[in-house]
């Protein structure tokens, strides 16, 4: 999968696991990319050390599986750390 294919896959796995998380998540776009990106990478990573399977082709349902999965991981990490620091503010 190439770096643009990759970068599309990152931002629509992001704002797909925006979509399903509840309540509000801050960030906007360039954050939904770069948090879509990172957990299409965490995605891919777990898939490939607990199940055999990477991030490979761009229209694979595993591919997706695993890219917004991680990009649900990432979020859900990125809210407790952004709300912690809210609350010390």
């Amino acid at each position: 999968m190439g770096f643009f294919a990759f970068l599309i896959l990152g931002l629509i796995a992001g704002a797909i696991a925006k979509a399903i998380l509840p309540g509000r998540q801050g960030g906007g776009i360039f954050i939904t990319l770069l948090l879509g990106v990172v957990g299409a990478i965490l995605g891919g990573w777990i898939g490939g050390a607990l199940f055999g399977r990477g991030l490979n082709e761009f229209f694979s349902l595993s591919t997706w599986l695993l890219a917004i999965g991680g990009a649900i991981i990432v979020l859900l990490v990125y809210g407790m750390i952004t709300k912690r620091s809210a609350r010390k503010s």
